[in-house]
């Protein structure tokens, strides 16, 4: 094949965008290297294969479903209190338990009621739920005829995520105490809320040092960038090797090691990694336990647990160090709920951020105390939990603060769905769907990764120049080195066969990596994009042998 028709500068250039936009611009070369190459019966001889998003193909239909029925039985409800047309009133509380107990049984057929009535009880059983005040809840929330009372997450929803990640999260060991969560538009609104009320709070300024834990998910890396923040950001690498060309994606201790500076006041890490997709091993999470306890123990963390539910017996560093952690959890990926937009925030109710606000000088409390002294004749008082909730509507807005309540029904919802059988068959699916996947990318490739069994598997990350280095020596990386930009590559995936893939470099990875998201295409897909990956690869070493026999 020819080389990619951009010039070495122009790919430089683009080089400079964050991923996803320009991944963006491999779609546009993509997209037009299909309609520029006709092959029989009119159909381009080019299919785009986008593995550059990590929106995944597969939705859970089942709990879905128990929410539609649940909303069937909430109309019910409100023409029961008031029924003038199109007009009805708000459910009632007493009794709605036996209402929904006699609405099931009166409606057998209607999808999702079955699985609907196994969560109630569930729920009831597990948690001790009043059954009128949980029905109520999901059944007044569902018609979404009232503001998020109280605004942080309803009382029944949060019990339930607690449960729920006490179980994905936290391997069914929940650290000791309570956890408090705050229900957020996905983890989008998390990491946005987190930055923002650790500035408002005076726990970060302008200039700390923060550290990430790299390769690292891309917004993580470009908020600091901000001039809001413009953090000095220490790198946590993953650089140790299994052996030549085979990049083990872990942290070597004295990498950990740099978060011993007390100056260092925020740790980011996404778990398991973003692109690598490791979760975090049991050494470096003791390690991080012993910098906390002896050389560090103000630092703050913030773990994007995501993708915990795709590694048996997970467990969040939140559950070994909860003082110091700011767990981000999303229900996008794992139930192909990105447009849902769920997620939400935990933090122990005895934790060090709570701490380091009492022990703020006198002019920064009172400068807090203005702040949130409209929510509060104590605002002093207020936990820092509730603080990311009044910031996130400008303190002003804190009465209409909260996520939507249908989104939160859903919530509810997918979460009872995991503790039920049902729930934990398609979490096996999903593990198989991802591991297969990865697989047949690995066979088209024919390249070799670390065998980890901490591996969730939603990404790969492949690093081009070890692997050059692994097949044929140093003498060819330096060839690539030398002669080509990092992300040509990707620039002749898109150009040549249709494939979108994005470059490791910009989640801080090695600068020749590429990420493939292994959720959002059919099986057999990985197996084409990995010939592809392997005829691109072979183009560059005819290129590397003719330039040794010229």
């Amino acid at each position: 094949m020819p080389e990619t028709s951009f010039t070495r500068e122009e790919i430089k250039s683009f080089a400079q965008l964050s991923p996803f936009e320009l991944k963006d611009k491999f779609i546009t070369i993509a997209q037009a290297a299909q309609a520029d190459r006709p092959g029989q019966k009119g159909k381009s001889s080019i299919q785009m294969l986008n593995a550059g998003r990590g929106n995944p193909n597969w939705t859970a239909t089942s709990p879905r479903e128990a929410f539609h029925a649940l909303g069937y039985f909430a109309i019910a409800e409100s023409r029961r209190v008031w029924t003038a047309d199109d007009l009805g009133g708000m459910p009632e509380l007493k009794g709605s338990g036996a209402r929904f107990d006699t609405f099931a049984r009166q409606h057998p057929d209607l999808p999702g009621i079955e699985l609907l009535q196994k969560s109630v009880e569930y729920a009831v059983e597990r948690f001790g739920f009043d059954k009128d005040a949980f029905v109520h809840e999901l059944t007044d929330s569902s018609i979404g005829d009232n503001y998020p009372v109280p605004d942080r997450i309803l009382t029944h929803t949060e019990q339930v995520v607690r449960g729920y990640v006490d179980d994905e999260m936290f391997g069914g060991r929940p650290p000791a105490g309570n956890v408090s969560y705050f229900a957020t538009e996905g983890g989008t609104a998390a990491m946005c809320y987190v930055f923002d009320s650790l500035m408002k709070n005076g726990i970060l300024k302008k200039g700390d040092r923060i550290a990430l834990m790299v390769p690292v998910f891309t917004p993580y890396i470009e908020i600091p960038e901000l001039d809001t923040y413009e953090f000095d950001v220490v790198h946590v690498n993953a650089s140790l090797f299994t052996e030549t060309g085979v990049r083990e994606w872990r942290y070597p201790p004295e990498e950990v090691a740099k978060l011993e500076d007390p100056s260092i006041k925020l740790l980011c890490l996404v778990n398991p990694s973003n692109p690598p997709s490791l979760a975090l091993s049991q050494r470096v999470a003791n390690q991080l336990k012993e910098i906390v306890a002896e050389k560090n123990p103000n630092l703050v963390i913030v773990t994007d647990d995501v993708y915990g539910t795709f590694v048996p017996g997970f467990r969040s560093i939140a559950a070994d160090l909860p003082q110091n952690t700011l767990l981000v959890y999303s229900y996008s990926k794992h139930y192909g709920a990105t447009g849902w937009r769920l997620g939400v925030i935990g933090l122990h109710d005895d934790n060090v951020v709570d701490r380091m606000i009492a022990d703020l000088p006198a002019a920064e409390k009172a400068r807090l105390d203005k702040r949130y002294g409209t929510l509060s004749l104590e605002p002093g008082k207020i936990r820092f939990i509730d603080r990311l909730v009044a910031d996130s509507r400008q303190v002003a807005l804190n009465h209409t603060a909260g996520l939507s309540l249908p989104q939160q029904v859903m919530m509810t919802l997918f979460s009872l769905f995991d503790m039920l059988p049902e729930g934990q068959e398609y979490k096996e699916r999903l593990r198989s769907i991802v591991g297969q996947r990865l697989d047949l990318l690995l066979e088209g490739a024919r390249m070799k990764i670390a065998d980890d069994d901490k591996r969730a598997g939603y990404y790969i990350e492949l690093d081009l120049l070890a692997e050059a280095e692994r097949v044929h020596g140093k003498d060819f990386a330096d060839f690539l080195e030398k002669n080509y930009e990092p992300v040509d590559p990707l620039f002749r995936l898109a150009e040549q066969t249709g494939v979108v893939l994005l470059n490791g470099g910009g989640f801080d990875g090695p600068e020749w990596s590429v990420r493939v998201s292994l959720a959002n295409l059919d099986d057999l897909d990985y197996l084409k994009i990995g010939h592809h990956l392997r005829g691109i690869f072979q183009d560059y070493e005819n290129e590397w042998r003719a330039s040794r026999d010229a």
